[in-house]
């Protein structure tokens, strides 16, 4: 009867994170705070920079995951916190610290429409992070449900950041301010289906049309970045209620043309 060799037990897996990609997602991270600690000191040309900074770094870190098979639980975890801070976090904050103390002047209750409208913005993105976290295996890739939190940010942020120049907003500017903010926390939280642009491949051929367009994009985003990327992110975040809204029309009048 020949010897059993005794089976040598399997070595302890690592515990460990991978350090490209969860530095990106710091730096998305510190961008966010940074933001925060800008908007405290009176600065939001820099909070208003240093969340379209962390948009950069957060649209780098997942891609640099995949690419370099790096993608672990953890990191899906820190990006989601990460994500809550930058795009969550601090637009609220750099939209009450640059409106809240002024429309405070003209009552208490303006005051309270405006901090509440900050809090909603916050709860809202929260709320968002944690709807796209728990249905991203079942979803459309295609499309997200919601406005995504860094774009709902960046209509914020940009907002705020085009309007470092205006010294004396008015009781009407402070409340298209909060108005901003409020609407863009309720697409946080809609069920619109807003286009993920997944799907589009930088390898691929494209029209010369589109190469000149992306050129004059960039010519109009170096020119006047604040503005440009307030329309960007703006008509982005439109299209899908305009949308929804011409699709109403039109079965209406469909409707309407019928019963005739």
């Amino acid at each position: 009867m020949e010897d059993r060799v005794p089976e040598q037990a399997a070595p302890p897996r690592r515990r460990a994170i991978y350090l490209l990609p969860n530095l990106l997602t710091t730096g998305c991270l510190f961008s966010g705070f940074y933001a925060i600690i800008a908007a405290i000191d009176g600065n939001f040309e820099r909070a208003g920079i240093a969340v379209f900074v962390a948009m950069l770094f957060d649209g780098l870190d997942g891609r640099v995951a995949r690419l370099t098979g790096t993608e672990s639980a953890f990191g899906k975890e820190y990006d989601s916190l990460a994500d809550m801070v930058a795009f969550g976090v601090a637009p609220a904050i750099v939209s009450y610290q640059w409106g809240v103390a002024r429309i405070a002047e003209y009552g208490r209750v303006w005051g309270r429409l405006g901090w509440l409208a900050a809090f909603f913005y916050a709860v809202a993105a929260a709320l968002r992070l944690a709807r796209f976290n728990t249905r991203v295996g079942s979803s459309d890739k295609r499309y997200f449900e919601g406005l995504p939190s860094p774009s709902a940010a960046a209509v914020v942020s940009g907002f705020i950041w085009a309007s470092t120049e205006w010294r004396e907003p008015g009781l009407a500017g402070l409340v298209v301010a909060f108005s901003v903010t409020a609407f863009a926390g309720a697409l946080m939280v809609s069920s619109f289906s807003f286009p993920s642009f997944k799907n589009f491949d930088l390898r691929q051929p494209v029209r010369f049309v589109w190469l000149v367009m992306a050129v004059v994009a960039l010519v109009v985003v170096a020119g006047d970045p604040s503005r440009a990327l307030l329309i960007c992110f703006g008509s982005y975040a439109a299209w899908a209620p305009l949308a929804w809204c011409w699709r109403r029309l039109r079965r209406r009048k469909r409707a309407e043309r019928g019963a005739d």
